[in-house]
């Protein structure tokens, strides 16, 4: 009977304990979510605990990197984008432009479906593959 009750107690302790971590827990999705909204209209996708966000025009490519909404530098980053659209691949250099943006300079072929592979090392950092598709 000793053992059922402490059994008991330790069962609402541990349950008033979890509660609020669980509310708090659904509040942030609904932050965290809002962090990986495009902030440039471009396509984004998680990865890293980053936020990669890719913007394709012919003309020029930029993607943009944000770490839970906050902008993080490009400085001293590289990396290499390839682009495949049906039987077409096309490689490009990705370059630092400015605060949290690196970018290729184009002509691309683009289109719905097209895959983009973006291979970026931050600066001190390991290389990251980060994969798009374009809608």
């Amino acid at each position: 009977m000793k053992h059922s009750l402490t059994l008991t107690l330790l069962a609402v302790a541990l349950s008033l304990t979890i509660s609020p971590l669980a509310r708090a827990h659904d509040g942030h999705v609904h932050d965290h979510a809002k962090d990986h909204a495009p902030a440039h209209g471009g396509v984004v996708v998680e990865h890293n605990h980053m936020d990669w966000e890719l913007v394709a025009k012919p003309e020029r490519i930029d993607l943009y990197v944000r770490n839970m909404g906050k902008k993080v530098s490009t400085q001293g980053a590289s990396g290499k984008l390839t682009l495949l659209s049906g039987k077409d691949k096309q490689e490009a250099v990705l370059k630092p432009a400015g605060d949290n943006r690196l970018e290729a300079a184009g002509p691309f072929k683009l289109g719905p479906g097209t895959k983009v592979v973006a291979t970026i090392t931050l600066a001190g950092k390991a290389p990251a593959n980060v994969r798009f598709a374009l809608k």
